[in-house]
């Protein structure tokens, strides 16, 4: 899709911002006597060990299985933070083929299969389920176990099968789908829930950090509910918590980064986020994602049809995966309006070369994300889709 270079060098004023993720809503800091709704796949899992980082919880996994020096069938396309990790822990990845669909290719990783691959890691890309059928298959064959990455997957299922609960071990990432300010989790099924006690205790995160990151959630949401006033106490309040910080020294863990910290490693979920996670209304969240993706959808089919297909049922989509040609544009021209995107995955990992996977190529090179999260009404999403609409037409 082009974006068209004919809009005006002057944009409206937006009628409020769209942020990109979820943000933090207050009650969700006040501790309740029970939880309101029953905990879901995979909170309710044992086996369940909560990170810092999903990155952490990958780390993790290679020191489980005993990955070090050897070989692991991974997806070209991928963020690249969980590539740095696999490496840092003397991992050598063997990458196979993803489709211009984001559907990971099986058959061309049985094809790259060697002797020394001693596990098949399996990617789901926003919410989206991969065929792991397939991927189970593949790793039975091989007599290795299969690594589940849902770091963009949270409460999504194939079905009526949570995505998580297929690998020998799942990773999570949190912040990704809910408003908490840290959080990852390694699922250990089988065998390998056993030998949980094998890896090293997790440290607590320190609380300015965690303070600092919650503070910016909340702001976020003052801004998306209190529009162009909310705007200018967000800005007020960010300057002045910025210059706190610098006087005090506070050293933020940043979430989010595209690089692995080995001194972050041992860091486990904040108790904010604890408490942030038993206050979720687990059912309205994927009711929300999936009533705004299908309001995108129904805008934008014509124009710009979303690289995965259809949305059936049981996935929670992280965004609405849009192509356009021109992202940085178009970007830009959406925040003007008031409607904040990601530019998903551009950055290509220096060990996947240009032209490897001309299809992973492309997705990285044009997929722009459109936000879908919970706290977005209708009326949001529909300003979204005009918006959009208006930069394709």
């Amino acid at each position: 899709m082009r974006v068209e270079a004919g809009l005006g060098e002057r944009a409206p004023a937006p009628r409020r911002t769209v942020p990109c993720v979820q943000t933090a809503w207050p009650h969700m800091l006040v501790p309740q006597p029970s939880a309101a709704v029953p905990l879901v796949f995979p909170f309710d899992q044992p086996g369940l060990r909560y990170r810092y980082f999903a990155r952490n919880a990958v780390w993790d996994a290679v020191q489980l299985l005993e990955l070090g020096g050897k070989k692991v069938l991974m997806p070209a396309y991928h963020h690249g933070v969980e590539l740095e990790t696999l490496l840092a822990a003397g991992v050598g990845p063997v990458f196979f083929r993803v489709d211009a669909q984001m559907r990971c290719d099986f058959e061309d990783a049985r094809r790259r299969a060697t002797p020394e691959v001693r596990a098949v890691y399996a990617i789901h890309y926003a919410g989206f389920p991969q065929d792991m059928e397939a991927a189970r298959q593949l790793a039975n064959e091989l007599g290795v176990p299969l690594i589940e990455d849902c770091a963009l997957a949270l409460l999504s299922r194939n079905g009526d099968r949570p995505l998580g609960s297929s690998g020998d071990l799942s990773v999570f990432c949190l912040y990704k789908t809910l408003p908490v300010p840290n959080g990852g989790a390694l699922l250990a099924r089988g065998r390998f829930r056993d030998e949980l006690h094998r890896l090293a205790e997790v440290e607590p995160p320190g609380w300015p950090s965690t303070a600092s990151h919650l503070a910016g959630s909340l702001l976020s949401n003052l801004e998306l509910r209190a529009g162009p006033v909310g705007r200018r106490v967000r800005e007020v309040v960010r300057g002045a918590g910025c210059w706190v910080v610098r006087k005090a020294s506070v050293e933020r863990v940043s979430t989010g980064t595209q690089h692995f910290d080995p001194a972050a490693v041992k860091l486990g979920m904040s108790a904010i986020s604890h408490l942030v996670l038993r206050n979720q209304d687990w059912p309205l969240i994927v009711e929300r994602r999936r009533r705004n993706y299908f309001l995108l959808y129904a805008a934008l089919r014509d124009l710009a049809p979303p690289v995965t297909g259809e949305l059936k049922p049981g996935v929670c989509p992280l965004f609405y995966p849009m192509p356009v040609r021109d992202k940085a544009a178009a970007m830009a021209r959406l925040l003007a309006r008031g409607v904040e995107t990601v530019d998903f995955w551009r950055m290509r990992h220096p060990a996947v070369q240009p032209g490897d996977f001309p299809e992973v190529d492309r997705l990285r090179e044009t997929v722009l994300e459109l936000p879908v999260h919970q706290d977005l009404s209708p009326a949001d999403a529909e300003h979204v889709a005009s918006c959009v609409r208006e930069l394709l037409s």
